[in-house]
């Protein structure tokens, strides 16, 4: 457990939170299916795009085992093009703070849900994850940030994924709960945008922490 929990888990912990509550496809995924079935719908929905993560952990630890097979250099190369794309993806949020528009929650109000098979927002949730590709190049990027030479990069992975469902879980259902109860908040404007500069100020920062960590002396 010591190479699971190490120096480098409360930063995970605090970028994977902000990431998750932006919003973003998740999100929205959730919001709607809880629109069109109700809370049970919402979280199904939280549930499968989540269980998405462990798909894309795989994947990415077995692309950083192949990269760790070729030399320590490459592995320090993939961990800085990380910290760049984690500076770009905090200017992308940055950008978005004039433009971000309240949470679409309006529709939920009216309690009038058409109720579906369980499956249905179990397929949608998974699919949306899993097939996302921007899901796998951050992966790709911000896990090896956390993950040591000589950590299991597969145990390690999962792990990370592990906790980020929890999170996002946390997070993705609580959406589904507010949106009846607390939907004048997520529809505000002010509140995106508010999101966005937290989660953008901090990626910026984190990118150029880690970048500068890494560069040659």
């Amino acid at each position: 457990m010591e190479t699971l929990v190490d120096a480098q888990f409360l930063p995970f912990v605090v970028a994977i939170t902000l990431l998750s509550i932006t919003p973003g496809v998740d999100t929205l995924l959730v919001i709607r299916n809880t629109a069109r079935g109700g809370l049970r719908d919402g979280a199904l929905t939280s549930l499968a795009i989540c269980m998405g993560l462990f798909v894309h952990a795989t994947v990415s630890a077995l692309g950083v085992s192949l990269i760790l097979l070729q030399s320590a250099w490459a592995f320090s190369a993939l961990k800085l093009i990380g910290a760049g794309y984690l500076i770009w993806l905090g200017i992308q949020s940055l950008n978005q703070v004039r433009y971000s528009r309240g949470l679409p929650v309006a529709e939920v109000a009216s309690g009038e849900f058409q109720r579906t098979g369980i499956w249905r927002p179990v397929r949608e949730g998974l699919l949306s994850n899993v097939l996302n590709p921007k899901t796998v190049v951050f992966y790709m990027a911000f896990l090896p940030q956390f993950i040591a030479p000589t950590d299991p990069v597969l145990l390690k992975s999962l792990w990370l994924a592990g906790v980020h469902f929890v999170i996002a879980n946390i997070w993705q259902i609580g959406v589904a709960v507010m949106v009846g109860s607390a939907g004048s908040l997520l529809a505000r404007p002010g509140f995106s945008r508010w999101l966005n500069a937290i989660t953008g100020g901090v990626l910026v920062a984190f990118g150029i922490k880690l970048a500068l960590a890494r560069a040659p002396s």
